[in-house]
């Protein structure tokens, strides 16, 4: 025979109190005395109570459900935030609706549509990229919170990577390493990602008294950019002993090249990547000394915020995550020079 499970109305009679005064304590309400709730929770934990999520949706005007809009679900930077925010979102006992609109604006629009109609409690954007995207908030009756793309809004709540501050860790990581003639090999300069760690990079030489050596060389991020870049570099400053790279692809085909032209990493040159994408960052030979951007936890980080914007508490303005720096066998001391 099956076992009756234990409902609010059997809460509340152990707890000696009524069924609204029961729901209020269950739920976090104010206006319960903490003697009361202790009770009401006493009581609950003995019937091994487990509230109905759609009742309680229904009492509180909430579906506990919300919505992640993506333009990278296939993208080694979205996926890591999208797991980092369903744990958030587990852990709150959300469910979640996962929608790609795969960079395109009237997917975006349709998706939107269908999320609102679906009564969801709160959205989180994801961006494809880490440049600023046009706000969606204004028009929305739910809160939003952006990842990895900042929105355009200023009242809006944005989590993006600290890029400045990870390509400071790179550069004085070389720095330390005793190495002064550093160079930089990056990505295009219409992402954000790029002018951030060129940023990062001249903060970085500037505080040591260190000039950078040779002009930025910018392309697509690639490892045949990688490789084509390494070209240049090696034929224009022959005596460079270290490359900061705005990509692990980029510093892999750097590192190729290296090879074939017989400089060894790292003791003639030190590398260091961007992204610790692992596929690339954990086989590269030698494996990659890279910045890790510490996307789940962003991703981790944004859901707690809807959380607490869908409470009324909203944290509006761009919130820079710290990255890290992770440290592998293509970075060593500079080798000591010959008298």
């Amino acid at each position: 025979m099956a076992v009756r499970r234990a409902t609010i109305s059997d809460v509340a009679s152990l707890a000696g109190v009524s069924i609204a005064t029961a729901s209020k304590a269950l739920n976090g309400k104010e206006d319960v005395r903490p003697e009361t709730r202790q009770r009401v929770l006493a009581a609950a934990e003995e019937l091994a109570f487990q509230p109905n999520a759609l009742a309680r949706g229904l009492l509180s005007g909430q579906t506990r459900t919300v919505g992640l809009l993506t333009s990278d679900s296939v993208g080694r930077f979205g996926i890591p935030i999208l797991l980092g925010a369903e744990d958030a979102f587990g852990a709150g006992q959300m469910a979640v609706m996962l929608c790609d609109a795969r960079g395109d604006a009237i997917r975006e629009q349709h998706y939107i549509r269908t999320l609102l109609s679906r009564r969801v409690d709160g959205l989180i954007v994801v961006g494809e990229s880490s440049n600023i995207r046009p706000s969606i908030s204004r028009d929305l009756p739910i809160p939003v919170v952006y990842a990895y793309s900042a929105s355009d809004d200023p009242a809006d709540v944005s989590f993006v990577p600290d890029d400045v501050g990870g390509a400071e860790l790179a550069v004085r990581h070389l720095l330390a390493l005793g190495r002064r003639r550093i160079a930089h090999i990056t990505g295009p300069m219409d992402y954000k990602a790029t002018t951030d760690r060129l940023e990062g990079l001249r903060r970085a030489l500037d505080e040591a008294g260190v000039a950078q050596v040779g002009e930025t060389l910018s392309g697509p991020w690639s490892q045949r950019w990688g490789r084509h870049a390494a070209e240049i570099l090696l034929m224009n400053e022959p005596d460079v002993d270290a490359v900061f790279c705005g990509s692990d692809q980029i510093a892999a085909g750097f590192i190729e090249i290296a090879r074939e032209r017989g400089r060894r990493v790292p003791e003639d040159i030190a590398v260091v990547g961007y992204d610790n994408w692992e596929i690339l960052s954990t086989e590269t030979r030698p494996a990659l000394t890279t910045v890790d951007m510490n996307l789940e936890t962003l991703g981790r980080t944004a859901a707690q915020h809807l959380f607490a914007a869908i409470d009324g508490k909203a944290t509006p303005g761009v919130h820079r995550m710290p990255c890290r720096l992770v440290i592998r066998d293509s970075t060593a001391p500079a080798s000591p020079a010959e008298p």
